[in-house]
């Protein structure tokens, strides 16, 4: 091997007193070789550093070893960590993941991004969050890679054996309403996400039934966009002549804007309202007050929904699963009993 160059496959057999074919078979972890033979041959590749070159050990084993996912609206914490969970799993297993984000909900540039993937022959594909008109696509298009959809909690899977991955919206949601019931609240508003996530939709249904179930109405239910601005307009919808003493937002971004609304109309978080989210922002711990919130395991979700892809690029016959993660309540101050004098507006 000259000086300054990297080393080859031949420069591998020739330390390992074998032939490139054997140092390939190695390699690309054939059944034949045997114990002996596999440990000169791997004591020559850390000797000398030799890397394989990935594409030529794709192509012998005709896979890529790689993963697309498509990614809707990663501006959004929910996605953004649910794809670097993704991510991480994927990177353990030993695959590469190839990723595209949308946010146009147009037919050509869900296809243009789904294209972008299969060009690169991904062995399988993660819809992250998925919205429905990514979901009709996809469903539309009939693909011949196994998929899964996650962190979506919708019925609307990819095809008849589609496999979905998601946080228990309906347990986290329960555990929030239930939490506030205890503290006294009897007349709780909700700060809805969009009504096409499939999770604020699941959030919202499970608060309404919640609720009924304890013999209670909502005291108001306002639609943001899952931003600060938005929670911040829904303020007067949730709290004006609504009677509300407590709010549940569908994620921590719109609770901070409506804990802004409360102070700019002089009422205090928790002593006039209590406000909880969902979500466990890193910012959540810092607002003020403190947010009571549920924070769901993103990188629990990833391994989950990479694990049951791989089983099925493997081979295994997965029929329609469905993996749920467990979320849990992180209770800080922004909650309190109810009061015993309502402040209204």
């Amino acid at each position: 091997m000259a000086a300054g160059t990297a080393p080859n496959i031949r420069d591998v057999a020739e330390l390992a007193g074998v032939s490139h074919q054997t140092v390939s078979r190695v390699i690309n972890d054939h059944p034949s070789i045997q114990p002996q033979t596999r440990a000169r041959v791997e004591a020559a590749i850390k000797t000398l550093g030799y890397r394989p070159n990935s594409a030529a050990r794709s192509l012998a084993r005709m896979r890529t070893g790689r993963i697309g996912a498509i990614v809707d609206s990663p501006e959004h914490f929910g996605p953004m960590n649910t794809l670097r969970g993704v991510e991480v799993a994927s990177r353990r297993a030993g695959y590469f993941l190839s990723s595209v984000s949308v946010n146009d909900d147009s037919v050509d540039a869900i296809n243009q991004s789904l294209e972008f993937l299969l060009d690169q022959n991904v062995e399988g594909l993660c819809l992250i969050a998925p919205r429905l008109p990514l979901l009709e696509v996809i469903r539309r298009r009939g693909l011949q890679i196994p998929s899964v959809v996650i962190a979506t909690d919708t019925a609307h899977l990819v095809d008849d054996n589609g496999l979905q991955a998601s946080v228990d919206q309906e347990l986290g949601t329960r555990m929030m309403v239930d939490y506030l019931l205890e503290l006294g609240h009897t007349r709780i508003a909700h700060l809805s996400g969009p009504h096409d996530w499939g999770d604020a939709r699941s959030r919202r249904a499970t608060f309404e039934a919640t609720l009924a179930a304890h013999g209670l109405t909502p005291a108001a239910i306002v639609e943001g966009d899952w931003s600060p601005d938005s929670g911040f307009a829904a303020g007067p919808g949730l709290i004006e002549g609504t009677g509300a003493t407590a709010v549940f937002s569908a994620n921590d971004q719109m609770a901070l804007g409506l804990v802004h609304y409360l102070s700019e109309v002089g009422l205090r978080v928790p002593d006039d309202v209590s406000v909880v989210g969902f979500d466990n922002t890193p910012e959540s711990a810092h607002m003020i007050p403190p947010l009571t919130t549920v924070r769901q395991n993103f990188e629990k979700l990833g391994e989950m929904a990479i694990g049951s892809l791989l089983a099925r690029i493997k081979g295994a016959r997965v029929e329609r699963e469905t993996l749920r993660t467990q979320p849990s309540l992180v209770v800080r101050s922004s909650a309190g009993p109810r009061p015993a004098t309502q402040r209204s507006l």
